[in-house]
This record gives structure tokens, sequence and C-alpha cells, in this order.
């Protein structure tokens, strides 16, 4: 379907609205739910990225009569001196040229589904790529998760690990804490924040969806500056006691400093990975929710090579200048240092996600009540 819409707008390139256009392709049925056979949804036109309107003048009755025998219908309101096709889209306008019907399109008896498309499958196009920039703004989210899988552990294996005179705690083992914060926070989410939330916006789940993955986004700058200044002061008590050259070396500091750094990072997961998931099967089309089940969980994936990409760069710059960063000797291998550039770039990016959220316009259907407000909808 994507590419059906891409190859009919590109063959009318050439079309043009107000002079070639006889109208708009209304195909007869919608979007069919997964596993609901015959049950049938249409998408609404959105408002994002649209301008003015066009007018169009059908050549006569006869055009119109042609065209909905072939199950493409013009505006309801259509009279027999002009049609009006309302708001053309401002970006990814060329995609509507999809769906215009030009004379070639009238004088055809079945429709071509690869020259002419319906709004339906316009929409529906619509939809993935507006969920693209969301997709691509939540790649550092990862990458910072990444640390709680790698960094997080090496320096916890440094530090005091003793639950009294006997058991060591083996430092892999705080990633549990990641999944017991996430235990105990969802219920504290559902039952007070939820409720508490719902009161001040009047929005039916407290936060809209895309407020509720910035959120987690936002908690992922905090959590990168809180692992910086606990690692700063675990390198400070290291050189205090003359073990900045001993990396083997247990530095005289508990290993629960770094509790916090785990437990933000639960709560950015409960907030961020399920506002994904819950927006990637929500606005994707019906037809195609496997796909969007899988780019939610592709950003885990290409997250932790964006993390990798970024310990190359960093490593390749500071070697040219004051020796490599991240080295085996985690006492001077400045870590913390690392992670205020992620949480610089964290921030850069929470901040380009602000500006593609506050443009982005959830999926509305005929017949169904739409998303309250618009993208972040920091008005509510």
């Amino acid at each position: 379907m994507v590419a059906q819409v891409f190859v009919a707008a590109m063959r009318k390139r050439r079309v043009i609205e107000t002079q070639q256009g006889l109208g708009i392709c209304y195909d007869a049925g919608g979007t069919d739910v997964e596993g609901q056979p015959g049950n049938s949804r249409t998408l609404a036109a959105t408002n994002q990225y649209r301008t003015s309107q066009a007018i169009v003048e059908p050549k006569s009755l006869t055009t119109f009569l042609s065209l909905r025998s072939n199950l493409c219908f013009l505006e309801t309101d259509w009279n027999p001196t002009f049609c009006q096709i309302t708001d053309s889209f401002l970006a990814f306008r060329f995609l509507d040229k999809a769906m215009i019907i030009d004379n070639l399109d009238a004088s055809s008896k079945p429709r071509n589904p690869w020259r002419l498309c319906s709004l339906n499958q316009v929409e529906e196009v619509k939809l993935v790529l507006r969920l693209l920039p969301i997709w691509l703004s939540c790649f550092m989210f990862t990458a910072v998760l990444a640390q709680t899988h790698t960094l997080f552990i090496k320096q916890g294996s440094t530090m005091i690990r003793s639950i009294g005179p006997n058991f060591q705690v083996p430092p892999a083992s705080f990633q549990s804490l990641v999944g017991l914060t996430i235990l105990f926070t969802i219920p504290i989410y559902d039952r007070i924040l939820v409720p508490a939330a719902r009161k001040l916006t009047g929005h039916r789940s407290g936060v809209t969806m895309l407020q509720r993955i910035g959120i987690g986004l936002f908690l992922s700058v905090i959590e990168m500056v809180v692992a910086a200044l606990v690692e700063a002061k675990r390198v400070s008590i290291a050189r205090e006691h003359g073990l900045i050259d001993t990396p083997k070396a247990t530095v005289p500091m508990s290993v629960w400093w770094i509790l916090p750094q785990y437990m933000i990072s639960g709560i950015s997961d409960v907030f961020t990975v399920v506002g994904l998931q819950e927006l990637f099967y929500d606005q994707m089309p019906e037809s195609m929710r496997s796909l969007g089940a899988a780019a939610h969980v592709s950003v885990i994936g290409v997250g932790s090579f964006v993390n990798t990409a970024i310990i190359t760069v960093v490593q390749a710059i500071t070697a040219r200048s004051s020796g490599i960063l991240l080295g085996d000797n985690l006492n001077r291998a400045h870590v913390d240092y690392f992670y205020w550039v992620l949480a610089v770039l964290s921030a850069l990016n929470f901040c380009v996600y602000l500006w593609i959220a506050s443009g982005f316009v959830y999926k509305k259907v005929e017949g169904e009540e739409p998303q309250q407000g618009k993208g972040l909808d920091l008005d509510m």
C-alpha cells in the first residue's frame, strides 16, 4: 500500500489540482481491523500539514456519474458547477496527488491501484510518516538505557558490595533493580498518578501517549546527570585513598550509591517504553500494526548501535588530545565525562522531540471520538 501511494503520486506529479483534477477518490470501505473480517473503518482527513482550499471544476455531470460507478466519490456537497477539495497538504502534499481523479482515471472502468489511491490509503501512509520522526527521536533514550547493562555494572564492580560478613552482591544482579522499580512503579502510576493527572488535564488516560514518552525522555537526562555525579564522587574517593592507578582495588564507597540511577532508569522505562508500545499500536494503520510492534522493539536494538557509535566517536576524538576516554582503568577512564556527553545529547534530543511532538496529530477515524489534544497538548 505504501509503495502504491508513492508510485501513484509520482505518476501524477504534473497533475494540477485546480485545473486537471476531477475530485478525490473515496474508495468504498475503510481499513479492515485485524482479526475482524468485514469490519472496516475509514480514516478522517486530518488538519496537519494543511493550507488553503482548492477549487475543482468537473467537466460534466456525466463524468461525475462515471466516477461513482468506479466506487470513487466526490465531495458530498458537490454541485454541477464546482467541487471543493478541502485543504491540500503542505508537507507530504505530493501524496495527495495519488487520490486526485484525472481524465485517465475517469475513463478507466477498473481502478488502477498503482495510479489512483483512495483518501483512506493516503491517510494511512501519512500515519506511518508521522510516526517515523517519533521513532528516530527515541534512539538516544535506548542509548542511555544501554548503560544499565554495561558501565553501571562496571561501576558497581569497583565498589563495596558486602551484605553481612559473608555475602557479596554480584555486580550484574543490580540490573534486577530496573525490573523491581518497574514492578512497583506501574501500580503507583495506574492507581495514583493517572487519577490525579486525569483531574488536572481531563484526559481519560491522565496524560497523552506523547506526553508519557516525553516524561521518560526527560527522566533519561536526569539519569545521566545523577550517574555522572555519582561517578565523579567515586573517582574522588579513589583518588583520596591512592587507588587511582589500581583498577582492581575496591573503592571504599557503598555500591548503593548507584541505586538512584537504576531506579530512575526503571521509572523512565515505564513512561517511554510503554508509551512507545501504545503509540505504535494505536496510531499505526490496523493492517500494519505488526509493523508498528516491530518498530517499537527495533528502537532498543538501533539505540544500542547508536550507543556504540557514540563511544567510537568519543574515543576517536579524545585519543588525539588527552588520551583515550573509557579505557581499561575505570578510575582514569573519565566515565563521568562520558555520562555528561550522554546527558547533553539526551537534552538536545529531548528538545527535538518536543518540537516534533508539538505538531503531531493523532489518528482520526470516521464515527469514532478522536484522541483528545494535539501532540503534546501543552495547554491542557
